[in-house]
């Protein structure tokens, strides 16, 4: 830990706990190769869980890497006892601590080249813009790391869900102590690293894992008591790549079981004949946009959606109960999330098959094509998913983002993708500013109040799709290329793709609703998530001021930003905005028994 963060730790206590995590980590854990992957054709296992106890997680998570034997780099979090990329159960209210330390060498083989506009070893404590307070470390190197829990409505300070200047380097450890919202949507999320420059390298090595925030039955009744499946996609660069135009652009896995060019062997899940269950996939490739499809003997299933990027899908109309929307398919982009109810194969089936259809990325685009994902296989005696969802149910209390459909819109802009292709330079440009590389130093590119309500049109100027993503906070989608969508496409979303433009005629669009009327202010960024543009400069920050510090508002940042009807802005919902628990004292939680493997390492840390 270095000067400038908000958690106090003695130097003494520091070393101590660095220590202890390596001792406390299990022979097996020191002595087998990290890592892991299954062999091909595998039965599908589903990631370990760890729950939340009295409203409290705590984790231990130390970071990996190795160079496979097929020259590929992977990466990971293990816990202390050597479970892979663990989910993480927790309520909403509840808090997460979580311990994370950097166990890459800083001259590991393998490691990535840094894709960014600044230099390797940057110092982020200065810059032209707001001073910079430094979380963790002041330089990015290599070996670097952070967590993003990513779709989380947590707060973007130092120790919550901080990208921007949160690092943690070689031989460091971390202590992330996180406030989930009372009302956060209970659904799918991940966490994966977000260092710009290498964060395309970590989550292609593996390094991302699920986080569920329980109670979808309370707004879902339709799935309470279903078996249910944590389904984590993943991408990795094709090994020996021979330039085959059949070639995808990355290899893919489910649940770290490959599924490799070319054969494309699926992963096996055994299932019992026509049974229902839920399933939360969640799309955790660095670059791949999938098109779920489940088919059997060629004919397509009927999916029932029932929860898109953490939010149940139609739950925020103020009946506070979701909506079964039923689909043929799902596109999910890289880092978006979907979970649905399916049914399984009948003994009459031949050919179960999930798969990802073939996506047309654009002239400058990758290769998607179609492939299998894994292969069901029904019998009466197949074993029963390690969860089903909880039988018990609670009324619902107020939904997050009640209100938004016809909340007043206080300003409206527009944003835009655009590239530098042969120079490898990616662009995101509010209207009227200059395209500009993200640099963490510079002044942030949007500035807006809490309490807002933004419409923001997103234009993909490029030869190639692009997927935007927003931190912190969610958005509506309202209109694709300028058309108002149906009630059922109205669902809240953090991840929205969009196709590539042709390169004559207007260019491919959707307009979101922003809404920013929570209690998260501070900086944070909106990125497209093929990661390989976020790393070559596909970023910016964003800047929520609190009310009253609402005079503040750069002029620049007002000639991009556009009040309907000339009006003022009006905040409206404050009184909607819930009791935000504060960060747990660390200090009271001295001595008490652990919750998870490796919790005592975290409670030497003291806030």
């Amino acid at each position: 830990m270095t000067k400038g963060c908000t958690i106090k730790i003695k130097a003494c206590c520091l070393m101590l706990g660095f220590m202890f995590a390596l001792a406390t980590l299990p022979a097996s854990a020191q002595s087998s190769v990290p890592c892991p992957r299954f062999a091909a054709g595998s039965t599908i296992s589903e990631p370990a869980d760890l729950f939340s106890q009295n409203g409290l997680l705590f984790v231990s998570l130390t970071y990996r890497t190795m160079v496979d034997q097929n020259g590929l780099t992977r990466f990971c979090f293990t816990s202390l006892d050597g479970k892979q990329s663990p989910t993480l159960h927790v309520n909403p209210g509840d808090h997460l601590v979580l311990t994370i330390t950097n166990l890459v060498p800083s001259n590991a083989p393998g490691l990535p080249a840094m894709h960014m506009h600044s230099e390797p070893g940057m110092d982020i404590s200065s810059g032209s813009g707001k001073a910079l307070t430094v979380c963790g470390a002041a330089n990015m190197t290599p070996s670097s790391v952070n967590v993003h829990y990513h779709g989380t409505n947590i707060s973007p300070t130092c120790h919550s869900d901080e990208v921007i200047r949160t690092i943690v380097n070689s031989g460091q450890t971390f202590v992330y102590n996180i406030t989930f919202p009372t009302d956060e949507p209970p659904g799918l999320y991940w966490y994966h690293p977000h260092i710009h420059g290498i964060a395309e390298a970590a989550v292609e090595g593996g390094a991302t894992g699920a986080i569920v925030v329980e109670g979808l039955q309370n707004i879902q009744p339709a799935v309470a008591g279903l078996p249910q499946r944590i389904l984590v996609l993943r991408d990795n660069e094709v090994p020996n790549s021979t330039g085959d135009p059949s070639e995808p652009a990355w290899d893919i896995s489910l649940n770290y079981t490959p599924v490799a060019f070319p054969n494309y062997t699926p992963v096996v899940i055994p299932i019992r004949p026509s049974e229902r269950q839920l399933w939360r996939v969640a799309n955790t490739a660095a670059g791949t946009i999938m098109d779920l499809q489940l088919q059997y003997d060629g004919v397509p299933q009927t999916l029932g959606l029932v929860g898109l990027d953490g939010v149940p899908t139609g739950s925020q109309d103020g009946t506070r109960l979701g909506k079964i929307v039923n689909v043929n398919h799902i596109l999910v982009p890289p880092a978006g999330r979907a979970e649905f109810i399916m049914t399984g194969p009948s003994l009459r089936v031949k050919n179960a098959t999930l798969l990802t259809n073939g996506v047309d990325t654009g002239p400058d685009g990758d290769n998607d094509p179609t492939r299998p994902i894994a292969t069901l296989k029904a019998s009466a005696n197949a074993p029963e998913p390690p969860l089903l969802v909880p039988t018990a149910r609670v009324r619902a209390a107020r939904q997050r983002f009640e209100g938004l459909r016809t909340a007043t819109v206080t300003a409206q802009r527009k944003l835009y993708f655009s590239e530098d292709n042969p120079n490898g330079q990616f662009f995101i440009t509010v209207e009227g500013q200059t395209p500009t590389l993200f640099d963490p130093t510079l002044p942030p590119a949007i500035i807006t109040t809490q309490g807002s309500v933004e419409d923001w049109t997103i234009e993909n100027r490029a030869q190639e799709n692009h997927e935007f993503h927003m931190h912190q906070i969610h958005f509506l989608l309202t209109a694709v290329n300028g058309v108002p969508v149906s009630a059922q496409k109205q669902q809240f979303l953090d991840m929205v793709d969009l196709p590539y433009w042709s390169g004559t005629g207007p260019y491919p669009s959707v307009t979101v609703r922003m809404d920013f009327r929570g209690p998260d202010i501070g900086d944070f960024v909106y990125h497209c998530h093929i990661l390989e543009h976020e790393d070559k400069g596909m970023m910016q920050i964003i800047r929520v001021v609190p009310a009253s510090a609402a005079a503040t508002t750069r002029e620049s940042d007002k000639a991009t930003a556009s009040t309907p009807s000339g009006k003022e802005p009006v905040h409206t919902h404050k009184s909607a905005t819930p009791d935000v628990p504060k960060p747990i004292d660390l200090t009271q939680l001295i001595g008490m028994d652990s919750m998870v493997a490796g919790s005592s390492l975290t409670r030497m840390f003291v806030p």
